[in-house]
């Protein structure tokens, strides 16, 4: 696959929403829809969005949000994003969060919000030092206990990012203090399927290393090479 065969573009009709539910079931490795066609037609039609990305017509990745509010402003919340296996490091990904911006950039949306696991080192990576997106608060348990094959049995804590579609999103942060590493698991995926049980001890690890701090007004400002959050502490 190449980047030139590449189309991503917004859908509206019941059987592309079909498409869409199989290839998150495909993704997540569940018999339970993520999503309903009946809610992405009603998203659609409302305004909102829903996108597919196709590969030479082959559909290779979705996603859907709905208007929000970030701080008084705006926002389109990115609710589900997936692209089929194999395919995370071809360049899918960073071509529909474009589209995304693109999007809300035409209908004047200053902001597009979403949640990620904090415990995957990749999406960690590119949310925060390719997108350059802003970590806006650490969500505790935020869906409850998930059970498809990418979360396991495990929590749900999720990052907010919120990206700014014009302009530069991240705070300043705060003054004097100190910087601080807050490490991650190798692949927390693999982790949950071999060792449950430690999977959890690195939920709850980062869960108070990265969410308390956070709480407590500390400032996410990057992510290492090495897979760790460099995080500002207040002084």
């Amino acid at each position: 696959m190449t980047e030139t065969n590449l189309e991503i573009r917004t859908l509206s009709m019941a059987d592309e929403m079909s498409a869409i539910i199989r290839i998150f079931q495909q993704v997540w490795g569940t018999v339970t829809p993520v999503a309903e066609v009946e809610l992405l037609c009603a998203i659609s039609h409302a305004g909102g969005y829903v996108s597919g990305a196709f590969d030479s017509q082959k559909l290779v990745g979705a996603s859907f949000g709905f208007l929000a509010d970030h701080h008084g402003e705006r926002a389109l919340h990115s609710h589900v994003t997936g692209i089929l296996p194999g395919l995370q490091h071809s360049g899918v990904g960073r071509l529909m969060k474009n589209h995304q911006r693109d999007w809300a950039i035409a209908r004047d949306i200053p902001w597009i919000t979403w949640t990620f696991d904090p415990l995957v080192r990749r999406t960690a990576w590119f949310n925060i030092e390719v997108l350059k997106a802003h970590i806006a608060q650490y969500l505790v348990n935020f869906y409850g206990r998930m059970t498809d094959s990418i979360n396991g049995d495990d929590e749900s804590d999720r990052l907010l990012a919120a990206w700014r579609t014009t302009g530069d999103s991240a705070p300043e942060p705060p003054a004097g203090g100190t910087t601080v590493e807050v490490a991650t698991p190798h692949d927390i995926v693999v982790l949950r399927r071999k060792d449950p049980s430690a999977a959890d001890h690195w939920r709850k690890r980062v869960r108070a290393e990265l969410g308390d701090r956070m709480a407590a007004g500390a400032v996410v400002t990057g992510f290492t090479r090495e897979g760790a959050y460099i995080v500002r502490v207040p002084g």
